[in-house]
């Protein structure tokens, strides 16, 4: 499937618009990546858990909204936007929010 954060697919005829779908992702980060993740912010560098993390919550939100697109019919998802937050009162989780329009386009 075809997802793009464009309103259209170039040489592509969109046919049908299809509705809004969205996919989401909150996955907690445990408490030794944090204190790994914090010795590395003292020193400097980046922190590879939680890119980690970031990118496997990126990755579940947007399969969701994929799977959730198929369900309608659709073939392609344009104008999508991803947002990232901390959850929780110590911000210990990670939310991951995928949104677009699920299309089905010619071609």
């Amino acid at each position: 499937m075809l997802v793009t954060t464009t309103p259209n697919i170039e040489g592509k005829r969109i046919v049908k618009y299809l509705g809004l779908v969205t996919g989401e992702a909150i996955l907690g980060a445990n408490i030794f990546k944090d204190f790994f993740a914090g010795i590395r912010d003292i020193v400097g560098g980046r922190s590879a858990a939680y890119e980690e993390e970031l990118r496997k919550a990126k990755d579940i939100a947007i399969t969701e909204m994929q799977q959730q697109a198929r369900d309608l019919g659709a073939n392609a998802v344009i104008g999508v936007d991803l947002d990232y937050e901390t959850v929780g009162q110590s911000g210990g989780m990670l939310m991951v929010s995928a949104s677009g329009t699920a299309v089905y386009i010619e071609g």
